[in-house]
């Protein structure tokens, strides 16, 4: 991914923090094919830390993925950017965003380890769900874990970045934030509080 220096996130615990947030993503093997999955991240294992998916068995995708490296593209908020928006022009139409790209080597899991994969997106998502067995029987998880193939991904490199407009001069971004603040536009809002959140492209640096 091509990161001009200002946009870029450096820190592994920004990078792995965005994972957690924005965990459904794209992994993408060397076929060029993609697949949309739900990630969790366990920082504590290898290096950059280890993510855990699981798919279906239908899809095709999973037979060439074993011991193969892969990219997975987590995208956070972004939204078009008005040139109208700045405190004086000329300026061009543009598109800020947030998103993290991960590498790493997939390894497929077993039967044990991929219910364990499972349970593990259910607890990051909708923990009560676990001990509710009058919606998800241990009958029915069993017969759908074998409808699913599940895997894990060793990362070795992890780049980020943030394209907030901080790189404008504060009157810039102050037009560009209060924009997206004052829209309708779901998106627009997302990316406002984002930008609130991590305190980039609001004018206050």
């Amino acid at each position: 991914m091509f990161i001009p220096k200002s946009f870029q996130i450096n820190e592994l615990s920004t990078q792995q923090q965005f994972i957690h947030e924005y965990g459904f993503g794209v992994v993408i093997s060397q076929s060029l094919t993609g697949t949309h999955l739900p990630f969790v991240l366990k920082v504590d294992e290898g290096k950059y830390g280890v993510l855990y998916s699981h798919c279906a068995k239908a899809n095709p995708h999973w037979k060439e993925l074993d011991q193969q490296e892969v990219l997975i593209i987590f995208s956070g908020p972004h939204t078009y950017i008005s040139p109208s928006w700045y405190a004086k022009g000329p300026g061009v139409p543009t598109w800020n965003y947030t998103a993290v790209h991960a590498y790493g080597k997939v390894t497929l899991l077993d039967k044990d380890k991929t219910l364990q994969s499972v349970e593990d997106v259910v607890e990051q998502y909708e923990p009560a769900l676990l001990k509710d067995k009058t919606l998800l029987t241990n009958e029915y998880r069993d017969k759908l874990l074998n409808g699913i193939v599940g895997f894990k991904i060793e990362l070795t490199k992890l780049e980020g970045q943030l394209k907030l407009g901080q790189q404008r001069s504060q009157s810039d971004q102050q037009g560009v934030y209060n924009a997206l603040k004052k829209s309708k536009n779901l998106d627009d809002q997302s990316l406002a509080k984002y930008m609130q959140k991590t305190n980039l492209g609001i004018g206050e640096r």
